[in-house]
């Protein structure tokens, strides 16, 4: 079946989307806060929300495809998977991470880091 795309759902809802976007870093990665008593310390914590809009966009581009926060907000991604207690244990050749046997999300960050091994950042020589 064909679906004619009118301008409404070419430009209005694009636009709608941008706009859901801009919010979303202004209210959930707190780019709005711009309290400091310098301009420099503004423009700083300007620069730290906009690195984190983009981790957080890679994250769900890349990692949380085929999972129910694949179209997430930033504000529950942040407060459900990322900002959770769990015990870090470094060796040298590898990171531990364990998180509670109550936590609810365990199946999705494994789907989640899944995801990312396939998508690796440097190919390992050799």
């Amino acid at each position: 079946m064909y679906f004619f795309r009118g301008p409404y759902e070419e430009r209005y809802c694009a636009r709608g989307e941008m706009e859901n976007r801009i919010k979303e870093q202004q209210l959930g990665l707190f780019a709005d806060r711009t309290s400091s008593a310098t301009l420099r310390a503004n423009q700083l914590r300007l620069y730290f929300s906009s690195f984190a809009y983009v981790l957080l966009h890679g994250l769900r581009r890349l990692g949380l495809t085929g999972t129910a926060f694949a179209k997430a907000q930033s504000t529950t991604i942040r407060l459900k998977l990322l900002k959770i207690g769990a015990r870090l244990r470094l060796t040298a050749r590898k990171v531990w991470l364990s998180f509670s046997e109550a936590y609810p999300y365990a199946s999705d960050i494994a789907q989640i880091l899944a995801n990312l091994k396939q998508h690796p950042a440097w190919s390992p020589p050799g």
